[in-house]
């Protein structure tokens, strides 16, 4: 249980926790050059081993970085063992089909390229997911963290998120998969890399200009 338990509450520094052990993987690039091209939304299934390339430029820069996707089988084992106090979490962890989870950090000397994430936050723009987004700026400079949401909606339904949570010295992407209810992705907030972020302070994207 408690392996389980600590893979479920992934925090943001992760490396060490064992996470190389899980279907580690090297995010692949669209295919052809010139960047991502507008396609049509994707409902299902989402795709987990997709990243924007931007994302690649970004990991050459960082001091570490880890990635790494969990299947429905290790989804469903993880929610097995958790107690019955998340009760909440261990139902959403079920309606899960997968998890990919990229964790990068740019150290005390290094800063995330802004021009680079704004063309991974437009990469999901061009794919017409629904874009969220909350900013808390309560810790200072040093603390500010912006929260990017996207949804794959069938009508009501979530059939996937993807998070991207930024400070001035790291980033965290996470892509969820499955058959959800936005209370659900509410209740994945801690687990996997997915930060606390106000549920009450998102609010819609809009179609903010990237470049």
């Amino acid at each position: 249980m408690d392996n389980w338990a600590r893979l479920l509450q992934i925090p943001v520094l992760c490396v060490g926790l064992g996470c190389s052990c899980l279907l580690a993987q090297t995010p692949q690039p669209l295919q052809g050059s010139g960047g991502p091209a507008p396609v049509a939304p994707v409902l299902s299934p989402v795709p987990l081993e997709w990243v924007p390339p931007a994302l690649l430029q970004l990991q050459a820069q960082a001091a570490m970085k880890s990635s790494f996707t969990l299947d429905r089988n290790m989804l469903g084992a993880a929610a097995g063992m958790l107690p019955d106090s998340d009760a909440d979490v261990k139902q959403t962890v079920r309606k899960l089909d997968g998890v990919s989870v990229h964790l990068l950090r740019f150290g005390d000397e290094g800063m995330v390229d802004p021009a680079e994430v704004d063309a991974v936050r437009e990469a999901y723009h061009l794919r017409g997911w629904k874009h969220l987004v909350t900013t808390n700026n309560s810790g200072g400079p040093v603390h500010n963290e912006t929260t990017d949401v996207w949804l794959v909606l069938d009508g009501v339904n979530v059939r996937g998120a993807v998070v991207l949570a930024e400070t001035p010295k790291s980033l965290t992407l996470v892509t969820v998969a499955g058959n959800l209810s936005p209370v659900d992705l509410l209740h994945l907030r801690g687990h996997f890399g997915i930060p606390r972020f106000d549920g009450d302070g998102l609010k819609s994207g809009g179609d903010r200009d990237y470049r």
